[in-house]
């Protein structure tokens, strides 16, 4: 549905105080996104009119989400209630604009589709307003939805004024709204702060539509869990797990095995190709990309990392802005850090770090080495322990090996550096100069052998051991000298 006589007004100005935090409610992660992305991205397939975003606790940090995304904001400075917040709106609300669909910023479970199912219901119903609604096993805490006998909205309502007929009733309202705006206005003129926080409430004017003989209806959400708010962190830790589960059943639906599933954390704009594994405990995380039949092993962790096709991360490893190529190999237990490129066949093991590092066709680094700020060459073998010494203490420099180089144990590389195709480095090398290609380059202090030497030692450590007892003996059988009576200085 286009939406293109509607503005779309997000309420996100409040604080949140039961979140116990100085981070604003709707800027808290669920799902991996802000709360309030989740409802602006919810928006934005039906094409507004306007798209405002009502701001006020910290301003600054919730606009820096929402205009991304193309959201124009708002300021409600002081917050004084719902109604407030759409008297604020009105200032931007365009005179071409004819509706208005109201969504708190706290609601990340909202679905396209309900706003747009809403907004056909109203204009259907050529309503004043019409209230999204759903019914809830447990409506503690929520208003009551009161319809009349022809199934119209009567009146909203709240626990604590209801009767005990009223409170069995499971209907209970979002408040999310869809508005007539010429209705409205008037309205939200006549609302008075007549309440224990002299505030102004948006529930308040589908009492004042009532009374004026307006039509007001209600669509009931099609899934409840739709209109569910991030009020607390209990809460916002069951929205989490809800946004987790519907991804890991959208890609399984597309192809992918995730065992156990509930252990797994995928971010929504994760993509991954058929016939690809995920074990238990793996976490994908922002942009990730990854390709057909691949595997990624118990416990790894990928933020914004592409995997091409029938690569291998293994358990516990973790990959931050890098790259995998065609059939590579990762882990386990190593780290890719921003700017690690493992081309295709190319393998990474066991405790071995690269950053801003290349490591072409077929190369090899299995064991507790790190690579920064580094070209490695085509089928070059990178032996255990080596180091490129990319930092000098004010500035990074880079480490080139070449095709088929064979880089012997605890190697350091002192950049910048070249070493050319085909070359040898021995084992335990310090290397600062760069070596020619084919050549074989050994920098470490020259060994000498000392026949004997250890025997002997043996043989003198025994024979002071053997002595220690003797000379402690004769010192504790040795007479003591009687001690000398002290004369006394005194005069008899």
């Amino acid at each position: 549905m286009i939406a293109k006589d509607t503005a779309i007004v997000l309420l996100a100005a409040g604080k949140g105080t039961r979140m116990r935090s100085e981070l604003a409610k709707v800027l808290h992660r669920a799902g991996g996104l802000p709360l309030v992305e989740h409802v602006v991205r919810a928006c934005l397939p039906l094409k507004p009119a306007q798209l405002l975003v009502v701001v006020g606790n910290q301003a600054k940090e919730v606009s820096a989400v929402v205009t991304e995304l193309g959201a124009q904001t708002v300021l409600q400075q002081p917050q004084r209630g719902t109604g407030h917040a759409m008297q604020v709106a009105r200032r931007a609300i365009r005179r071409s604009a004819k509706l208005a669909l109201v969504v708190p910023g706290d609601a990340p479970l909202l679905r396209t589709e309900t706003l747009a199912a809403l907004l056909d219901t109203h204009r259907r119903g050529e309503a004043a307003a019409t209230i999204l609604t759903a019914e809830l096993d447990d409506p503690t805490e929520y208003g009551r939805v009161l319809r009349d006998s022809e199934g119209r909205v009567q009146a909203i309502v709240e626990e604590k004024a209801a009767t005990p007929e009223q409170r069995a009733i499971r209907e209970v309202n979002s408040s999310i709204y869809c508005f007539t705006l010429s209705k409205l206005w008037p309205c939200l003129n006549a609302l008075r702060p007549e309440n224990a926080h002299r505030e102004l409430y948006l529930t308040d004017v589908i009492g004042l539509l009532r009374q004026r003989n307006e039509r007001v209806l209600a669509y009931v959400a099609p899934d409840s869990r739709e209109i569910l708010g991030c009020n607390t962190r209990a809460a916002l830790a069951y929205v989490d797990r809800i946004f987790r589960a519907r991804k890991a059943a959208e890609l399984m639906d597309s192809g992918v095995t995730i065992y156990l599933p509930e252990t797994v954390v995928i971010d929504p704009e994760v993509t991954a190709g058929s016939d690809t594994l995920v074990e238990p405990g793996v976490q994908l995380l922002g942009k990730t990309r990854i390709g057909a039949r691949c595997k990624i092993q118990t416990g790894s962790v990928l933020r914004d990392t592409r995997v091409d096709d029938d690569a291998v991360i293994g358990p516990h490893s973790i990959l931050d802005s890098s790259r995998v190529g065609l059939k590579a190999e990762v882990g386990p237990f190593s780290r890719l850090r921003p700017g690690a490129d493992i081309r295709a066949g190319a393998r990474v093991g066991n405790f071995v770090e690269v950053k801003n590092a290349v490591l072409h066709e077929g190369a090899k680094a299995l064991h507790l080495s790190y690579l920064g700020d580094a070209s490695i060459g085509s089928k070059a073998n990178i032996g255990a322990g080596t180091i490129t010494c990319n930092y000098d203490g004010v500035a990074k420099h880079q480490t080139k090996i070449g095709n088929g180089v064979f880089i012997g144990s605890d190697t350091a590389l002192v950049a910048p550096v070249r070493v050319g195709h085909g070359a040898y480095v021995a084992a335990g090398s310090t290397i600062t100069e760069n070596v020619p290609a084919d050549a074989l380059a050994l920098a470490r202090g020259r060994q000498v052998n000392k026949p004997g030497w250890a025997a002997a030692r043996r043989k003198e450590i025994a024979r002071a051991s053997k002595a220690e007892p003797r000379k402690r003996g004769r010192k504790s059988s040795r007479p003591s000298k009687p001690r000398r009576r002290a004369k006394s200085k005194s005069r008899r």
